[in-house]
């Protein structure tokens, strides 16, 4: 990031928490207790490890390091996969779970959710230089095309039902253990098309050179929400600072942040 991007992402950053401190008496205070929060690290720019430094860094980092700081908690990450965070945090292994979780009536019967802190919408990915599609009714006509996606995720059950033939075990989708791994087999061309939201989506077409670019028109909208165990104490609280947030505009300067300033490995 250039000086003059930190510069105008610190002030925004400083207006936020100045609006904050007069907020922060109406906020709960949770005595400094410790609260263990886990991500995936793999769905930059929300969190993904910083090629540079070997951080865990990200848009949900900062969002959370903010809330723990007007609730007054510490924070102690941990990492696991996506296919294994919503049984661990509904069995209580882990106390708020956050990769770009979308809001789901299914998932909230095993958790319970937070208020939505970002609204995502679905676009292609593909190479800079394809030119056999150029939306989901064309890629859907093009019988050779693959689309790779992690199982029991949102991009997964568009690609399924808004882009393929509504069957889950469609072989012209290849199922892959991370979100990154989706994109790396689109870069070698192992796949053609890979689902994403807007914003990560922008991100890596910004760092590619070129190499990679968004077709098509949005394919649907979901609201991402920090999930906890049921009956968790924790929502109240975190929906309280969320909405602080959003109403300070520490929200928006975390989405310019990571979402205009911010370019993946640069």
């Amino acid at each position: 990031m250039s000086f003059a991007k930190f510069t105008v992402a610190a002030a925004a950053a400083l207006i936020g928490l100045g609006v904050a401190a007069t907020q922060a008496q109406d906020l709960p205070d949770l005595g400094g207790e410790t609260v263990v929060v886990v991500t995936e690290n793999a769905y930059p720019p929300l969190q993904f490890i910083d090629p540079k430094t070997g951080e865990q860094i990200g848009w949900e980092y900062d969002a959370m390091n903010e809330i723990a700081k007007r609730l007054n908690f510490n924070v102690e990450y941990q990492n696991t996969s996506w296919d294994a965070m919503i049984q661990a945090v509904s069995d209580a292994q882990y106390e708020i779970g956050m990769t770009g979780i979308s809001i789901k009536e299914d998932r909230k019967e095993k958790v319970d959710f937070s208020d939505p802190y970002m609204r995502s919408e679905m676009f292609m990915l593909v190479r800079g230089d394809e030119d056999r599609f150029e939306d989901a009714k064309s890629f859907a006509a093009f019988e050779d095309g693959l689309v790779g996606a992690q199982p029991g995720t949102t991009p997964f059950y568009v690609a399924v039902y808004d882009v393929l033939d509504g069957n889950e075990q469609n072989p012209r989708i290849k199922l892959m253990e991370t979100f990154g791994a989706t994109v790396q087999a689109l870069k070698t061309g192992d796949v053609d098309m890979v689902l994403t939201d807007g914003v990560a989506g922008k991100g890596y077409v910004e760092a590619s050179d070129g190499g990679l670019k968004l077709v098509g028109g949005p394919l649907g909208s979901d609201d991402f929400g920090f999930i906890f165990p049921k009956g968790s104490e924790l929502v109240a609280p975190v929906n309280a600072a969320i909405a602080a947030m959003k109403a300070d505009g520490t929200i928006d300067a975390l989405n310019k942040k990571w979402f205009l300033d911010y370019k993946l490995g640069g």
